[in-house]
């Protein structure tokens, strides 16, 4: 336990002694540096050899517990469905679209790849067989496996790197090494393994890059401060909650600038140019190299996916051109005046649609309509769909002249004899929007002639292009009120048939405003307008598809918010309160539900909590005048710990302001984090630092500084007191954490089936299993 007196040089502060030579190159100086004589500093010895000795047993264990196995189920699980089929569009170079970066996407393609598969099963449904379709799945599975057992020895490495003892070490490693939500997230084809070993990574690179602080533009230094934006490169081009491992690493780089800018710094103050040295290249390191590689994933996925494919429809006509087999370079057709068309909503696949019903003269909120003739969107194509496009003007000689960008023209709805047009009337859903009617061909060509005029405007379009149809994405603007027709997916009551609601949207730039003509429904298949010569692929600058896909990505990612019967809430997650089925199979009673090891994850969230606590103590300690610690325990708590924590809070708190679906494997990176301050809480509370080395108290009673710096490791620290309580808790922890790992092993590796008496006695906080009857 730590000390609860401190003498009076424990609580001197250091950082206005001042330094007997200038750091070389701003080399800085930190409260983690511990000074000790030349004469006393023992060497390495039996501690390394004991460090290496568990770090190669708790790899082996975590190589053990996620290819243990690997196999079953042979069929396809949960999202295997996305990520196996991606990893088959990669090796038929077909074109797809996701809302995550390539780089997990391309491990898998690569692997594919490495076992000679070409891609000719899509995952299409959850159970699908793999031997029956001859899928390499173990293979593909493989590399999710080592990436998890690394994250063991990763997480082992950041504690030992970072100076604690074996038991913390352990205890750490032991968290992740048994945790059932890591190790079935490993065995599948999933990315989080990519996600989670990167992020750790990330920890660790950065952790020795900070231990050479005192060696700064050393090549030792260049290369781990490289090799941490490495790390974060990968984490964000895995998915797009990498950012936060930015946030971790980026909070700790301005701390360590703000110190480096502190004039009275023990290293000696650094004057402005060589701060801006150590500036830019921290910018360099962790913010351009990492963006160059993340943009290199996206070269690569863009040389590979050349042929057309189902993510055509995410993207600008222009886009789809750049693939070969495109539909649009064989089926675009150019629009001509009098052609009778059919429109479709990009987004929502809807047609525009009329009917001779009328809107209520009231709608639910009391507001009054124009009872005008309905104008809706229809999913299923149908005769109601079908508008004919006209000129402007009645007397318009514009029989087999091509429509063109930014064009004036009217829609004639075939069924109904009638004119679209908009009008100062409120939609029905939304007060704001206009309404979209027909009227009359008598009323569209007299009183209401202005009303009944659209323009025209083609998506990224240039002066006099001609009209398509397919690859022309437009919007449909009303001329004298400037509103882009516009559709969603809330269906109207049911006097609108629970069609889609078509109204007038002020905000013209939303992506959700754009339409393209499906057909021209009045063109025979064999009229020669049909007939189209051979075209060549184009292209378009890496850099422009490059910002296309990116908004496509992040919108898309932000309509993720529909429900789903297995989301979860960030509030959940610490405390295991639900998890998720991944696949069940009724005959043998077996099933795989994602869920963590319980007691490991209410013991991490449990030491948060009295991580906090110590802190605020602290804090009121000392503000009450009372010490109770030396400098260097609470330099690590501060400092070391601290750090970990950061990890906590930057990897969990941000998913309480996302309106996206939300799951428990979104905590993984967190509960890592969380590991590494259970492994260092657990050393604060059952061991004590020994007294600081190098400070021997003069007969003034003044310390007398030290004659050379450098890193204390754990024995060092912990030299001449027993470790029996760190290791008698250590064993605890782990006996604990193992019977969780085992008792709930059955849903992680999903065999051997349960009965329905021990399906229930593993529903310990009411997790939804299936089989409990």
């Amino acid at each position: 336990m730590a000390s609860t007196t401190a003498t009076p040089e424990a609580t001197l502060r250091q950082r206005n002694v001042p330094a007997s030579k200038k750091a070389k190159n701003g080399g800085s100086s930190d409260v983690e540096t511990d000074k000790i004589p030349d004469a006393v500093a023992p060497t390495k010895s039996g501690s390394e050899l004991e460090y290496k000795l568990a770090l190669v047993l708790i790899t082996g264990l975590a190589f053990l517990t996620r290819f243990w196995g690997i196999s079953h189920p042979d069929e396809v699980v949960f999202d295997e469905v996305h990520f196996g089929k991606f990893a088959s569009y990669y090796l038929e170079r077909t074109y797809f679209f996701d809302v995550h970066p390539p780089f997990g996407k391309l491990l898998f393609a690569f692997m594919g790849w490495m076992v000679g598969y070409d891609g000719h099963f899509h995952f299409e449904n959850i159970g699908d067989s793999y031997i029956r379709n001859k899928v390499p799945y173990v293979a593909f599975r493989s590399l999710p496996a080592i990436l998890g057992a690394l994250t063991v020895s990763v997480v082992y490495m950041i504690m030992w790197e970072s100076g604690y003892s074996l038991p913390a070490c352990l205890i750490a490693a032991g968290l992740v090494l048994l945790d059932n939500a890591h190790i079935g997230q490993t065995r599948l084809i999933l990315l989080d393994a990519t996600l989670v070993f990167a992020m750790a990574c990330s920890l660790l690179c950065y952790i020795k890059f900070h231990k050479l602080r005192h060696e700064p533009f050393s090549r030792k230094w260049w290369k781990w401060l490289i090799l941490t934006g490495f790390a974060l490169s990968c984490d964000i081009s895995t998915k797009y909650v990498g950012l936060f491992a930015f946030i971790t690493i980026g909070s700790a780089v301005c701390i360590d600038l703000w110190d480096l800018l502190d004039i009275k710094r023990p290293g000696g103050a650094l004057t402005l140019p060589q701060f801006g040295k150590h500036f830019a290249a921290r910018a360099f390191g962790l913010i351009i190299m990492p963006f160059i590689f993340y943009l290199f994933w996206f070269q690569v996925h863009f040389s590979i996916l050349t042929r057309s494919g189902p993510g055509d429809d995410f993207m600008t006509p222009e886009f789809q051109e750049t693939l070969s087999d495109n539909i649009m370079l064989a089926n675009a057709v150019t629009i001509d005046y009098y052609d009778t068309i059919s429109i479709r909503h990009k987004e929502t696949k809807a047609y525009l649609h009329s009917h001779p019903d009328k809107y209520p003269l009231r709608y639910d909120d009391g507001r009054v309509s124009s009872q005008g003739q309905q104008v809706t969107g229809y999913p299923f194509n149908d005769t109601n769909n079908y508008w004919q496009i006209l000129p402007p003007g009645p007397d318009d000689q514009k029989l087999g002249h091509h429509i063109k960008n930014h064009d004036l023209v009217r829609l004639r709805h075939i069924v109904t004899d009638t004119i679209l047009l908009s009008h100062d009337v409120a939609s029905p859903y939304y007060p704001t929007n206009q309404e979209f009617t027909t009227v009359s061909i008598g009323e569209a060509y007299g009183d209401r002639a202005a009303d009944t005029l659209f323009e025209i405007r083609i998506e990224h379009g240039k002066a006099n292009q001609e009209f398509k149809s397919i690859s022309s994405h437009f919007k449909l603007i009303h001329n004298p009120s400037k509103v882009a027709m516009w559709t969603h997916s809330k269906p109207l009551p049911e006097w609108g048939h629970k069609q889609q609601e078509i109204n007038g949207n002020k905000q013209l730039a939303q992506s959700s405003n754009v339409w393209l003509v499906e057909d021209i429904v009045s063109l025979p298949a064999d009229h020669a307008r049909r007939e189209k010569p051979e075209k060549k692929v184009k292209t378009l600058p890496f850099l422009r598809k490059w910002f296309e896909l990116q908004r496509s990505m992040f919108w898309h990612n932000n309509q993720l918010t529909s429900s789903h019967p297995y989301a979860s809430l960030p509030y959940q997650w610490p405390f295991l309160l639900r998890g998720v089925s991944f696949w069940t199979q009724n005959d043998t009673r077996q099933q795989i539900y994602f869920l963590g090891n319980p007691i490991g994850w209410w013991l991490a969230s449990s030491v948060l909590a009295i991580y906090a606590g110590i802190v605020l103590a602290d804090q009121f300690s000392l503000r009450r005048g009372l010490d109770a610690m030396d400098r260097r325990t609470r330099s690590r708590l501060y400092n070391s710990t601290g750090f970990f924590f950061l990890a906590w809070a930057t990897h969990y708190f941000p998913f309480f302001v996302m309106g996206r679906q939300l799951f428990l494997h979104h905590y993984l990176p967190a509960h890592l984090a969380s590991a590494l301050v259970t492994g260092s809480v657990v050393e604060f509370l059952f061991s004590t630092d020994s007294a600081e080395p190098g400070y021997q108290p003069s007969k003034s009673g003044k310390k007398v500084a030290p004659t050379t710096k450098r890193r204390l490791s754990a024995r060092e620290r912990l030299a001449g007191q027993s470790m029996a309580g760190a290791w008698i808790a250590t064993a605890v922890i782990m006996v604990l954490v193992a019977f969780g790992w085992y008792f709930f092993l059955p849903l992680t590796y999903g065999y051997p089936g349960l009965t329905a008496p021990e399906v229930n006695r593993r529903k310990w906080l009411g997790y939804d299993l299936h089989f409990a009857k």
